[in-house]
């Protein structure tokens, strides 16, 4: 019988030991806080519930960054002047120039494969890859390109792709909330939230046709041809350029409306080019001192300063010192928004423009011609 007491009794002993053990060093596995100046710490942790927390753009993230995709490029290194002179090669050896390569990002606009970035990525490519967010990766083939707007359209083959849902980038509003995505640095896929900054942003000298959404949402080199979206994941503009004194983000983006990307990629696809309207004007944003030298009492507008003989302007009846206020309805206020609204009719089809001609209110049915293509011509 004592045989069995001390059995017991030791047996308590070793396990009140191992109670004593874990209380001071891990008192969280008995559910306990550690008593002040033990040395551990108690952490309490909330359990996962799943929940979204309030004002999360998660749903959105997750919805657009599917369709988000990376574009690698590749150029093959051109040959030096003097590449296959023996006598070069005996005293220099080869110079053979090591190939370039790029990155950017694009978004996938359709089931078929389709795919929106901007021209200056693609541009000069011999190889194009792209990788999708599940790590698949495809070659990937230039259907068409727009320079004047810096956008291209890209085509890859595989099935089950995700598509992004186009949004209505006219219903923007300084203040909306945005979201960036794509691959800057070739880090990876990476989501930054802003808000629209600006709209209309001209005049900046980096396209032909300029109406960007300015956005403080981060984007750096690898962005370009990534996506902007709404709250909701709806594509709302292609990123495209930054303003930057360090080549990094300073919160002032660009993107490319998708309205004017619907447009090239409907233009490309459907004819293989975009067809602009152009009716053979000279303007010039309206100052007073044109004002005065053309007799007009205009006060906002485009002043015409010359017409192109036999052009769709002139046929139409418009002079110089006419002042155009409005373009098939819509009011225009500067060059770039006379260029844009010009380039948006379509050929053969009249339009009706407003003009102030002195202190006379003139309206004149103007049937536009396609678009010169070679250089940066006038509307």
């Amino acid at each position: 019988m004592r045989r069995y007491w001390l059995i017991f009794s030791q047996a308590v002993t070793v396990l009140v030991a191992a109670w004593f053990v874990v209380a001071t060093l891990q008192p969280q596995w008995l559910g306990r806080r550690s008593a002040p100046g033990t040395g551990a710490v108690a952490l309490i942790e909330a359990p996962s519930t799943g929940a979204v927390p309030a004002g999360s753009f998660r749903a959105a993230a997750q919805r657009a960054s599917a369709a988000v995709v990376s574009v690698s490029t590749s150029k093959t290194a051109a040959k030096g002047p003097h590449s296959d002179d023996p006598w070069f090669k005996f005293f220099f050896g080869e110079q053979g120039q090591q190939a370039q390569s790029g990155l950017g990002s694009g978004v996938i606009v359709s089931a078929d494969g389709y795919i929106l970035t901007n021209n200056h990525v693609v541009e000069g490519a011999d190889d194009i890859e792209v990788i999708l967010n599940d790590a698949r990766r495809a070659r990937a083939r230039v259907i068409g390109t727009d320079p004047d707007t810096d956008l291209a359209i890209l085509k890859i083959d595989l099935d089950r792709l995700p598509v992004i849902v186009l949004g209505n980038s006219d219903d923007l509003q300084v203040g909306d909330h945005v979201l960036a995505i794509g691959n800057p640095f070739g880090v990876g896929q990476t989501v930054t939230g802003g808000i629209v900054s600006a709209l209309g942003r001209n005049q900046l000298g980096i396209n032909t046709f300029e109406n960007f959404i300015q956005t403080d949402a981060a984007i750096n080199p690898g962005n370009s041809g990534g996506a902007l979206v709404d709250v909701s994941g709806n594509l709302l503009g292609i990123n495209t350029a930054i303003y930057s004194r360090s080549g990094g983000s300073m919160g002032i983006g660009f993107a490319i409306p998708v309205s004017t990307a619907k447009l090239v990629l409907e233009g490309i696809v459907k004819d293989g080019q975009v067809t602009r309207g152009w009716i053979g004007v000279e303007p010039n944003d309206l100052s007073p001192e044109l004002a005065e030298t053309f007799g007009v009492k205009a006060k906002e507008g485009v002043i015409i300063t010359g017409v192109l003989q036999n052009g769709p302007g002139a046929q139409a009846g418009i002079k110089p010192g006419d002042v155009i206020v409005k373009v098939g309805g819509k009011a225009v206020t500067s060059v770039s928004e006379l260029l844009s609204a010009v380039a948006a009719l379509k050929p053969g089809m009249p339009a009706k423009f407003g003009l102030l001609r002195s202190e006379d209110e003139v309206d004149v049915n103007v049937t536009p011609g396609v678009r010169p293509k070679p250089g940066k011509v006038k509307p």
